[in-house]
Formats: C-alpha cells, structure tokens, sequence
C-alpha cells in the first residue's frame, strides 16, 4: 500500500470509516496489471465523503481544508503533496444536453455501475487490502483483456460521451480487445461527442498520442467516425494518394510519421502535433502534372493556415500553436535544394531558432515514412552542416552589423520604413555570407553604396 493511503488508513481504523472506504479506478487497475503506480487515487465511502475529507482535515491527514462539491458528493484532500478525490457511493442519471449528472446515494454496485468500463470499477479495501469486484466481472474481463462497459455500451456513451475517446485509448494503452457491439455503439453515438469541451477532448487526444501505440489509436478514431466531431478535415487525407515517393495514401502516411516520433522517445506534444498535421494541407492542393507526376504545392502554408485553424477550435495555447504551425509550414525547407549550403543552414537556425531541432526531427521521422530506397537528403549530413554553421556563427549573430540607430546616424534618415529596409538587407548579406556578422566598416560601405544607388525618397 502507498504510504499516502497507509496514513489514511492507520487515521480511519477504529472510527465509523473502518472498513468502509476503498480504493477504486485506475490505480487499482493499474496495480493488478503490475503497472508503476501513478499516484492517481480515487476512494469511494458509503458514507460521506465530504464528511470523510473533513476528518481527514481535522486528524490532521490533509495539509488542506477539504475542496467540497456537496451536489456531487466528492470532496478533494491533499496528503502528503498527493491530492486525492473522496466520492460518495452513487447513482447517475444524465440530462440529453449535459454531462454533469444528477446523483443520488446508492450502493458500491451502484458506483460501478456508473463508471466507464468494468476494469476501473474493481475496489480494494483500506483496512486489509482486500479486492472487491461489485459487477462481478471485472476481474474477468482484466485477466481476458476485454474492454466492456458496465452497462449497455449506448446507454454509457450517451451518458458520457468522452468514454468513446477512451475507449480507444485504453484500448491500445492496455491491450484490450473491445467487447462485442462496444465499437458499433461508438460509431451510432459519435456525434453525442458534440457536448463535450475541446479542452477535455484535446486532454484525451493527447495521452493517446504521446503513447507508443498512437498510430493505431488514430487509425480507430477515424474508422469510428470520430474524427468527424473532432476535426473531419482530416477525412480527405484518407486514399489521397501520393504519387512515386510513397507507398502510402496521405492518411497511412501521417499516421507512419507520428508512429515514427512517439517511437524516437519524444514526449513532445507540439511535436507529434506538427507531425500529424505536416501533410493536412495536401488533399486541397492534389494536382497530376502532364508526364504524370503527383504534386502538392504549397500544401505546407495552407496546411499551417489550417492548422492554426484546428488548434484554435482544439483550445491548445497560443505557443503551441504557433510552434505547430512554424514546423508544419517549413517541414519541406530540407528537400526543397540539391545541395544544403551554408547559407540555407543560416537561414535555417535564423527563421527556425529553438524550434530548429523539432523541425529536424519531424523531417527525419517524414523522410522515414516514404517509400523503401527514397531519401531526398541526408539528415546527418545536414546536422554536420548546421553544428559547424552554429559553431562559426551563433545564431544570436546572424544579423546586421549595424542597428537601426547606427544606419539612421549613418544616413540621416528619420526612422522608419526606409531604415528598416536597409537593415534587412545587411540581414541578407549576413545570411548569404557575404558580410561578416562583426564587420561595421563592410556594413557600412555596403550601406553607402546601396544608400547612393536607392536614395530615400522626399
């Protein structure tokens, strides 16, 4: 036992609580499967839970008065910097447009009855540990790797619509294989998901695909309809084919490149995010040229359009938006020249700064998902270039010799446009080797020059 639920344990022996509050839900499940605990615990009572939170409060258990929800029975304690939740035994019933529930006491069958799948709803006893199994088949169902719902799999889908995304994560988390009719009822209520917040479903979405299995977590989130709710742009992705490069339609490719990331250890939610919208923006641009050759111009900026677009509705936070957004509109920068100069490498670190290695990444993990014996570029070759670049030139350096102040001295222009242009043109020579980030005096004659030839306007 957790030393957190011991001293909850050694708090209630002997009280009215003794024998009457047990552990429930994932951790329980977890612990049978021998998984590494997550101190993610939920405790269930017959008796009130508020009433059990403020005793641990009183005994001194909890560091924190009791965070009390007397309509829903639960309370929520912190021990030892764990927070854990208190529930009251309980019925649900839900109204048509909500997912907040109308409860009422019931008995420990009656609270599993009200979860999501028989494998969360086994029990352990604070008092001695035993386990306790109300439906009578949860144990079964762990030991047999099924995936079942408690009641008709409709009627816990229209109760609580977020269990259709995680029945699919569990599905592939765990290994389960969906009880008979649980996937058809997911598919005849996908569009009960309408009610739920993308805040929650973003939350689901992105413990499925931070997870090694997320690939195939994807492929049942389209065949369920799924992405129908949550983003039906990407329904054009599927049988979009590709041309000779690839062995994939536009969907199977997406789905090899997040597989390739989530394998290549990251744990990087922006990233796999720029990975499973890289392509979104190809069916829109599809054409077949004369000599029959596949091609999707500019599909990576209306894909970073779209992107923005999705996130938006998604609720992911402004800086991963738009670091999404930088690696979906530049994942084709590699393999858009013959020969990486140093001079791409330059403006590479300039455009790209700390999203450089995400990007290098996701185009490892793109080129990794053509067809056997394609590689447009080699990325090591491209790493050596860009390592030797950084080293020559930091990238905080890569920039004009002079200020604007500095050009408005040498000219005696008013700040503005003009001034701004001359500055992004020293950028230029910088980025293009051309003029050293240090050298004021080549700056400046370049400057004179160009300020001779191109005279401000009166």
């Amino acid at each position: 036992m957790h030393p957190v639920l011991t001293r909850i344990q050694r708090a209630i022996e002997g009280t009215s609580f003794d024998g009457d509050v047990f552990l429930v839900g994932g951790a329980v499940r977890d612990d049978l499967l021998g998984l590494a605990g997550s101190n993610d615990f939920d405790l269930v009572t017959r008796q009130s839970a508020p009433d059990l939170a403020k005793f641990l409060f009183e005994k001194e258990v909890s560091s924190i008065y009791p965070v009390i929800f007397e309509r829903f029975g639960t309370a929520m304690v912190e021990v030892d910097g764990i927070k854990i939740e208190l529930v009251t035994a309980r019925k649900e019933s839900y109204a048509k447009n909500s997912r907040k529930p109308v409860v009422q006491a019931g008995t420990y069958k009656d609270d599993a009855l009200r979860r999501d799948f028989t494998v969360n709803s086994l029990m352990r006893s604070l008092s001695d540990w035993s386990l306790i199994d109300p439906l009578e088949t949860g144990v079964s169902d762990l030991e047999n790797n099924v995936l079942r719902t408690p009641l008709e799999p409709v009627k816990t889908f229209e109760d609580d619509p977020l269990r259709m995304l995680r029945a699919v994560r569990f599905r592939w988390k765990f290994g389960l294989e969906p009880a008979k009719g649980l996937f058809d009822a997911i598919y005849m209520r996908r569009s009960r998901l309408k009610i739920i917040s993308f805040e929650r479903i973003r939350d689901e979405l992105s413990k499925m695909l931070l997870h090694p299995t997320a690939s195939e977590a994807l492929d049942d989130l389209m065949k369920l309809g799924l992405f129908d709710i949550i983003a039906p742009e990407f329904k054009s992705m599927v049988k979009c084919e590709q041309g000779k490069y690839h062995h994939l339609d536009v969907w199977d490719h997406t789905r090899l490149v997040v597989k390739n990331l989530v394998n290549g250890g990251t744990n990087d939610f922006p990233l796999v995010l720029s990975g499973l919208f890289h392509d979104i923006g190809k069916p829109t641009t599809r054409t077949i040229d004369d000599a029959g050759n596949t091609r999707f111009f500019g599909h990576e900026a209306l894909g970073a359009d779209m992107t923005r677009q999705i996130l938006h509705r998604w609720k992911v936070s402004a800086d991963d938006t738009n670091r999404v957004c930088t690696l979906v509109k530049n994942h084709m920068r590699l393999g858009s020249a013959p020969v990486f100069s140093d001079s791409a490498a330059r403006r590479l670190i300039k455009d790209l700064g700390t999203d450089l290695e995400g990007l290098l990444t996701l185009v490892d993990a793109d080129a990794n998902a053509l067809k056997v014996g394609v590689r447009v570029f080699d990325i090591a070759e491209i790493r050596e270039t860009i390592n030797r670049v950084q080293l020559a030139t930091p990238m905080e350096k890569l920039a004009s010799p002079l200020t604007g102040e500095e050009i408005m001295k040498l000219t005696g222009l008013p700040p503005g446009k003009k001034v701004g242009d001359l500055k992004r043109f020293l950028d230029e020579l910088v980025l293009d080797g051309q003029l050293a980030p240090d050298d004021k005096t080549g700056a400046i004659e370049q400057i004179s020059r160009s300020y001779l030839i191109h005279p401000p306007s009166n």
